[in-house]
């Protein structure tokens, strides 16, 4: 069962016995999602949550005005769409394919009854909901004590990954909603990096050539 040894790695069930994996394994579904495919918006009512089997999905929130905020990109392994299981209000931000994707979707009904009947399970929730708050804390540090050129080299670096050659797996656009800027200032950013001679770029391939200049504008 495939599935299983995913949601196995899953961090908010990584620590359930057989039986309680099992349970929750059972009532999994997949869905596929082309790019720019929807699968929740914010406001909407929940039933479900997710956890990504391949692909990438941006979660973000958009102004009165438009304007986009990628608050989370998910990958392989990662679980979104949690947080109205336990607070029961609508759903806080949008969940958008940014590839084509596939999502294992768990209803949120017989993971209440999981809880209800196993309480001490609820400790891994807590861990991910401090994480959770603790990587908010971070991109609101983010924001006020670094600039738009500061926030694009720190973002280029976690898209990178560790390694020194990437594509960028989002569009310019989708990178400025992650930086909190317009495109053009964060266009301005990455153009400033390429001067500087601290990366390079090809299209949407980049290849850091000055890690150590990098990660200090990123601080």
């Amino acid at each position: 069962m495939p599935d299983r040894e995913l949601l196995s790695r899953t961090e908010l069930f990584s620590e359930l016995d057989e039986a309680a994996l099992d349970h929750v394994a059972n009532v999994a579904t997949r869905r596929q999602c082309q790019r720019g495919d929807v699968l929740f918006s914010e406001g909407d009512e929940p039933t479900n949550l997710f956890v990504v089997l391949e692909g990438r999905i941006a979660i973000a929130n958009r102004s009165s005005d438009g304007r986009e905020s990628v608050v989370a990109l998910m990958e392989s392994g990662d679980l979104f769409g949690e947080l109205p299981l336990f607070d029961g209000l609508t759903r806080s931000a949008a969940a958008r394919a940014l590839e084509p994707s596939e999502v294992i979707v768990l209803p949120y009904a017989p993971l209440r009854q999981l809880y209800e009947a196993r309480p001490e399970l609820l400790w891994k929730v807590v861990k991910l909901l401090a994480a959770r708050l603790r990587a908010t804390d971070a991109a609101l540090a983010d924001s006020v004590f670094l600039d738009v050129t500061g926030r694009t080299a720190k973002r280029l670096l976690e898209l990178a990954a560790g390694a020194d050659e990437f594509a960028l797996p989002i569009t310019q656009e989708e990178l400025a909603g992650m930086v909190g800027a317009s495109r053009e200032r964060v266009n301005k950013a990455i153009a400033s990096f390429i001067r500087l001679g601290w990366i390079e770029q090809i299209d949407r391939r980049y290849r850091i050539t000055n890690r150590e200049q990098l990660e200090l504008r990123a601080r």
